[in-house]
């Protein structure tokens, strides 16, 4: 797997897919200042809510995701909720294999199949790198992407199944 890394004033630059619920103004606007304070690390976000079509076409909405994943070097997934999004799952099982996916959870709420895992256990250990934080702020849930995303690095592999 090739991830492309852009050297801008020393820092790594990715292309991120940004995978998370975008049915409420909350969270869409969570969405929108999570790739903003990505971008400020010099990373090159995709928010699906601002590249899917104003026409609510649900094949169009498929074929414009895919295409973001598919252009993305990494997959960054919002895994908040009592169950996460069920679109969002999709698209972790749709990168997995082919580019590294890192989930990230805020809520405090355990949903998960095991005492170790705090959702679903297809999501937590398919996941290349597994940020849990709960109430984090936005400022340090970012500082904790980026810092994941660094250590993925130029010979990044995604897990593979044992």
């Amino acid at each position: 797997m090739q991830i492309s890394f852009i050297l801008c004033l020393g820092t790594p630059t990715m292309k991120i897919y940004f995978a998370g619920p975008l049915f409420s103004s909350a969270e869409r606007s969570f969405n929108v200042r999570m790739g903003k304070l990505l971008e400020k690390s010099r990373h090159e976000v995709w928010l699906p809510q601002e590249h899917e079509p104003r026409k609510k076409d649900a094949r169009l909405i498929f074929l414009k995701d895919v295409e973001g994943i598919d252009w993305a070097d990494v997959v960054v997934a919002n895994m908040d909720g009592a169950d996460p999004d069920s679109g969002t799952c999709w698209e972790c099982g749709y990168a997995y294999g082919k580019k590294p996916v890192i989930v990230f959870r805020t809520d405090f709420r355990a949903a998960g199949d095991t005492a170790s895992a705090t959702y679903n256990l297809m999501l937590s250990e398919s996941a290349t790198a597994r940020i849990d934080r709960p109430f984090a702020t936005e400022e340090a849930l970012a500082a904790a992407i980026h810092k994941a995303l660094r250590g993925l690095g130029a010979s990044s592999r995604t897990k593979k199944p044992r």
